[in-house]
């Protein structure tokens, strides 16, 4: 049998699940119902719906250290980055400009990329990197 694609939840870990929530609903307006699973020791964490078929979450690190098995270790920004595509560099501008409004920490502001885009990044309340991007190649896929 061959593994299909179906990634269906990409979880960060947070120190602070709290100050994630706040990050991620109040300040880029992601929808969610909150902080679920509050009654379960380990079991606390929130989601965020985006496209059809696939799901953010956040669950403080500790308890994912806990379900796996393994130690709580250093984070790394540079393990990982989350791509937003956006339909225009106006998008991109306004979205970085959001992030750094919610509390992130913009690591390359808006820019013309050497590929011939225009991106930037930035962190959220853990470190997690993301990046902001309008790719030309893909223009009109993501919506203005």
């Amino acid at each position: 049998m061959i593994m299909k694609p179906r990634i269906t939840v990409i979880t960060l870990g947070v120190d602070n699940l709290e100050r994630s929530l706040a990050f991620y609903k109040d300040g880029l307006g992601l929808p969610t119902e909150g902080i679920i699973g509050q009654e379960f020791e380990h079991g606390a964490v929130a989601f965020f719906d985006l496209q059809a078929g696939l799901r953010f979450a956040i669950w403080e690190r500790r308890n994912i250290a806990h379900d796996t098995g393994l130690d709580v270790t250093p984070p790394s920004a540079t393990e990982m980055t989350i791509g937003h595509n956006v339909g225009s560099k106006a998008e991109v501008d306004e979205v970085t400009k959001q992030a750094e409004l919610a509390g992130a920490v913009i690591t390359v502001p808006p820019h013309e990329t050497f590929w011939g885009g225009y991106g930037a990044y930035f962190q959220d309340p853990d470190g997690h990197l993301w990046e902001v991007v309008w790719n030309p190649a893909w223009d009109g896929e993501f919506g203005a």
